[in-house]
């Protein structure tokens, strides 16, 4: 090009600079902003511009030329002036962005250039818990190089390590780790660094922790002295007392992390929860169908639900641990009793016939009761049932789970210590062929159709009368009435009145 019209071409340059410069209120932050970097050169050499004018959100220069990761910009920038402390509106430095975008790079150009290693947002969250959170290694170390605080902690006291471990950055664990971060560091809610990383499923991460002396063993205790808030990544809901690597790890459906905590010294049958992790697989595999419930969870790894069962009880898992403690499982609905319950006893209340065979397989004994005397196979058939058509197990597999244990020799007649029987189970469940699979299993009427400790009958039951709302099933009403006339049994008796929250006696009506 003729050096003439370079020239020209320059001064117009300078010329729109200029017009630009008095038309906005920050023209440099504004050109960093759109990404123009030769606007950025020119206002910077045309002189007059202040390098460290903000926008009216406090943004500056540094800020945009660090958001766009333009690292020769915003060292043109640092060479002009730039504060490189200067917060926006918000409280957020340049170095929060570079460390937001895990740009190394930046991160040290920063830190040469006199940033604060332990800038932090205003609640808290340092440029070394963002850098931990979004992975870049080397900017961890640039920041621990100058000084940063490895064990900084935030307003709900997380730590950079916590955010490491929940991420899964394994080489950021360790380097943490070798810079003195406190690996026993917990929040209220009781997570620590191995809790977060057992719950995101990240198996290296926690060997990480494991090798630098957590117990694998360890408790997950609540601070009770104060409010137990849902803390961000931690839990969206409390925490069960007594929770351990291995449960959380099971729950979340992390079989492949749940071996490697076995292999590592966690005990098989922990049941501080209330429930061993054999158990806990019942619901994990199907949870109820209500919005009481959540999907089942994904889980990290390749291990299938079946395969975990068959590997944790290789690794000591006793298949016919009873449960000491009467808990009802979290986010479920059966009124089951669990003390005594079995992990067969409690894929039967799932009507998980795959899980039952795979337990039988393993040497379950499918017959054995509840604290209560309640069998398989009366939770197979639906006792405990509370919401029909919500809870977990249809009715066409509850008829596979059930015709299971009768094929199995279970005692269709057995009766449990509330006087309900496997009949009574089938009319909780409103499954009107289950009732016809026990009728032409040899159940006996003059057993099933006898009240049981809460005075119902399983013709009453399919009525309505149970607990909670009222929920009559036409199609097991007929059915119970079909097998009772054939026998020539009565079906116009008195009924029970039924009482529940929305419906009291009328003199307790006030």
């Amino acid at each position: 090009m003729h050096p003439g019209r370079i020239a020209r071409l320059s001064v117009m340059a300078l010329a729109l600079a200029a017009t630009a410069w008095a038309a906005g209120e920050a023209p440099l932050a504004d050109a960093a902003e759109e990404g123009n970097a030769a606007l950025v050169r020119t206002l910077l050499h045309a002189g007059g511009a202040d390098v460290n004018e903000a926008q009216v959100d406090g943004m500056t220069a540094l800020h945009w030329a660090t958001y766009h990761d333009d690292v020769e910009t915003a060292g043109l920038l640092v060479r002009a002036g730039a504060d490189v402390d200067a917060v926006n509106r918000y409280g957020v430095p340049p170095l929060s962005l570079a460390a937001t975008n895990g740009n190394a790079g930046l991160v040290g150009l920063l830190l040469d250039a006199g940033a604060d290693p332990d800038a932090a947002l205003r609640g808290g969250e340092t440029v070394l818990m963002t850098a931990a959170r979004t992975g870049s290694l080397a900017a961890v170390e640039a920041l621990l190089a100058k000084g940063a605080d490895p064990n900084a902690r935030e307003a709900r006291d997380q730590t950079a390590l916590m955010w490491a471990a929940a991420e899964g950055h394994t080489p950021i664990v360790e380097t943490l780790l070798a810079a003195g971060a406190d690996v026993r560091a917990s929040l209220r809610s009781g997570f620590t660094p191995l809790f977060f990383a057992v719950r995101g499923g990240h198996v290296d991460a926690t060997r990480a922790l494991l090798d630098a002396g957590v117990d694998v063993n360890a408790e997950l205790t609540r601070i009770k002295d104060g409010p137990d808030v849902a803390v961000n990544n931690a839990t969206y809901r409390p925490v069960d007392d007594g929770m351990s690597p291995l449960l959380l790890a099971v729950r979340n459906g992390h079989f492949e992390l749940a071996v490697e905590l076995i292999k590592a010294g966690a005990d098989p049958n922990d049941q501080r929860t209330g429930f061993a992790p054999l158990h806990t697989v019942s619901w994990v595999r199907k949870p109820d169908a209500s919005d009481r419930g959540d999907p089942a969870p994904e889980g990290a790894g390749r291990l299938t639900s079946l395969q975990f069962v068959r590997a944790l009880i290789a690794l000591g898992a006793d298949v016919n641990l009873r449960l000491e403690q009467g808990r009802r499982p979290p986010h479920t609905a059966s009124g089951l009793e669990m003390e005594g319950a079995t992990a067969f006893l409690m894929a039967a209340d799932r009507a998980d016939a795959g899980l039952m065979q795979q337990l039988l397989e393993l040497g379950a004994d499918p017959f054995l009761p509840n604290a209560e005397a309640s069998t398989p196979l009366m939770a197979a058939a639906g006792l405990g049932t509370n919401a029909p058509d919500e809870e977990a197990g249809s009715e066409a597999e509850a008829l596979i789970a059930t015709q299971l244990l009768l094929d199995l020799g279970a005692d269709v007649d057995a009766v449990d210590a509330n006087g309900d029987t496997a009949m009574h189970g089938a009319a909780y469940g409103n499954f009107p062929a289950v009732v016809g699979l026990l009728a032409a299993s040899g159940a006996d009427s003059e057993v099933w159709r006898q009240t049981n400790a809460a005075g119902r009958t399983p013709l009453f039951i399919a009525e309505g009368f149970r607990n909670g709302l009222p929920r009559m099933s036409r199609p097991t009403i007929d059915a119970l009435e079909l097998i009772m006339a054939r026998e020539g049994i009565p079906t116009d008796g008195p009924r029970p009145v039924h009482i529940d929250q929305y419906s009291r006696p009328a003199q307790q009506q006030q």
